[in-house]
């Protein structure tokens, strides 16, 4: 049978604090961007940074540098709701009110979906593919189930999952970040921990450097 394995150690996946509002998204995309660029940055993404700024930013400081995207509107986030039939946790939902999407993600995962693209794992071409593999396996009910309660909120040669049968008490989903791969979902408590993860990972590249 093909597991799960249980949530990370503490020191790798939890944050001080859930990031729920835009300003707190913001600050903290601004942070990875940045972290990205030093460790993953081409030409264009740094093409509107002048001297002095690369220099900043090559020394490890902040310049305000933004590969995001622009804001949602709550009139989209709630459409999307709608469809999906859901509320999102707050983390989602202050992500997508500070960046509709998010493109270069550090390991294997893309982009984080805009929120009019976010949609069940089921019914993506790729998640419905990886669901009819692993189905197609004796003894994997349990992670095959776990993939159709699943909104797929990133996908590139992994998926970053959320679970909105999973809530705690602060309203936040459980969170995978599945590696077809591999096999074995890695859990998160919520978005925001999973998201931080890659950037504790950037950092770690850049301290190594």
């Amino acid at each position: 049978m093909i597991g799960m394995s249980a949530t990370t150690d503490s020191e790798t996946n939890e944050v001080a604090g859930v990031l729920t509002t835009p300003e707190q998204w913001r600050d903290f995309l601004e942070r990875y961007g940045e972290s990205y660029a030093r460790v993953h940055g081409d030409g264009e993404e740094l093409a509107d940074l002048d001297d002095d700024q690369l220099e900043v930013l090559e020394q490890g400081g902040r310049v305000g540098l933004w590969l995001g995207e622009a804001p949602a509107r709550e009139e989209a986030l709630a459409a999307a709701e709608e469809r999906l039939g859901v509320r999102f946790p707050p983390s989602l939902r202050g992500f997508f009110l500070a960046s509709d999407g998010w493109t270069g993600l550090d390991g294997w995962v893309d982009a984080v979906h805009p929120c009019a693209r976010v949609g069940w794992m089921r019914d993506s071409d790729a998640g419905g593919r990886v669901i009819e593999v692993y189905d197609s396996l004796p003894d994997n009910e349990d992670i095959v189930e776990l993939f159709r309660r699943c909104i797929e909120i990133a996908r590139g040669e992994d998926f970053w999952l959320l679970d909105p049968t999973d809530v705690g008490p602060d309203g936040e989903w459980a969170a995978y970040e599945f590696p077809p791969k591999y096999g074995v979902p890695e859990e998160y408590p919520n978005f925001s921990a999973l998201f931080h993860d890659g950037y504790e990972r950037m950092k770690e590249d850049e301290d190594t450097d």
